[in-house]
């Protein structure tokens, strides 16, 4: 590391052939796996502490707030990585930043529990500080460098949106939910409209330069990562018996629709985002539109496995409708997500996407208070039928190629 740790930073050339991830980025995303559990015990015991709760408003204002905790978790890993694509991740300035973005991630990670409570500003200073240092770390390091104007936007932004992190985390639950809402929606309109200051101008980002193939890598890495979080929340969840029946059948049918949600992401628009980054026109546009469809997935993951964890503790029992929600919901989002990618890679979407969400979501109806190993097995038809079409019509042709519409 030696030598490339050395000299000024510069941005990456928009032709420059980048690397793989580094082990330092992948030791950042195990951190995530972490955090990814907290985030789905979160919503598990939103969805079980009380009966009463689950046909409720409660039920939605926890759903809202999991979800709030898990953008901002999101906001922290996409601005990292990002971060890494646009700048050369051997040097000491992109380390720190990648450090600084692990620990902090970390401690918001073992906040989620309770971070509406008693960690809330514990959750909060750790959010600000990872999203105000990541662009004064680079603002220092970039010395004259036009792009130094973009990080000393960012840090302005990220430092007036904390003002309501760290407010929020001081004031009572609803007033916190309100302030932290109102920070997320600062930020992602500020990222969208290029980090407007007045005074200081907004930038374009179809003109950022990035490493668009090591973007794509990290976006694959962290489907991985939400991906094995799904296993992990199954295993967890199976380990702590019984192991009757019906918990036996709801264990199988999780790694069954684990795996068929592995099998369609990978076929094949998943496999070669980095060529369709590569061949767009402005590869920061479809790394922007890419990053909001793995959000899209990743939340549809994330459901997914709520819905492990509480069919396979409750199996034969009747299923309510917001469990039903994470149980189909889940892979319904994922599918969605799935076809805005297919779209951004191929410029097209398959019939039977569409077709397969159509599907999960009119079954709600009839499934409704059925055991849920019958709606857990109904989904794993829905997404093998998936695979299977997927299967059929890549045999015998030749690799599709990569036809982004940006």
């Amino acid at each position: 590391m030696g030598s490339r740790a050395a000299g000024r930073l510069e941005p990456v050339p928009a032709a420059a052939t980048p690397g793989r991830a580094t082990f330092l980025e992948l030791f950042f995303d195990l951190v995530y796996v972490f955090a990814l559990t907290r985030i789905s015990a979160r919503a598990f015991e939103d969805l079980t502490q009380d009966p009463g709760r689950e046909h409720g408003w409660g039920t939605i204002t926890g759903a809202g707030k999991t979800l709030l905790l898990l953008l901002a978790l999101w906001a922290v890993w996409q601005g990292t990585a990002w971060t890494t694509s646009r700048y050369d991740p051997y040097k000491v300035p992109l380390q720190t930043v990648v450090i600084t973005a692990l620990v902090c991630s970390m401690l918001m990670g073992v906040a989620i529990p309770r971070a509406f409570s008693e960690t809330a500003l514990l959750f909060a200073v750790a959010y600000v500080i990872a999203q105000v240092t990541r662009p004064l770390i680079l603002s220092i390091a970039l010395g004259p460098h036009p792009y130094r104007r973009l990080k000393v936007r960012m840090a302005v932004v990220f430092a007036f949106s904390g003002v309501f992190w760290i407010s929020g985390a001081m004031l009572t639950t609803n007033a916190q939910v309100v302030l932290w809402s109102v920070a997320l929606v600062i930020e992602y309109l500020a990222a969208r409209c290029g980090w407007p200051v007045p005074g200081l101008g907004r930038s374009t980002v179809s003109k950022w330069e990035i490493a668009g193939e090591h973007l794509a890598e990290r976006y694959q890495q962290f489907f991985l990562v939400a991906l094995g979080e799904t296993i992990l929340v199954a295993g967890f969840a199976y380990s702590a018996g019984p192991y009757e029946s019906g918990h036996v059948w709801a264990f199988a049918l999780a790694l069954a629709t684990s795996i068929m949600l592995w099998r369609i992401y990978v076929q094949r628009a998943g496999r070669i985002l980095g060529e369709a980054v590569v061949k767009a026109r402005h590869p920061a546009n479809i790394g922007r539109s890419a990053a909001d469809t793995h959000l899209l997935m990743v939340i549809g993951l994330a459901a997914t496995a709520i819905g492990y964890e509480l069919i396979i503790e409750h199996p034969l029992e009747r299923i309510p409708g917001a469990w039903l929600a994470m149980v189909l919901g889940g892979p319904a989002l994922f599918l969605a997500g799935r076809a805005r990618l297919e779209y951004e890679v191929f410029g097209r979407v398959s019939p039977s996407r569409w077709i397969a969400l159509t599907v999960l979501v009119a079954s709600s109806v009839p499934l409704l208070h059925l055991p849920g190993v019958i709606a857990t097995a109904f989904g794993v038809v829905v997404l093998a039928t998936v695979a299977v079409i997927d299967a059929r019509r890549a045999r015998g042709a030749p690799p599709e190629a990569a036809a982004p519409p940006f």
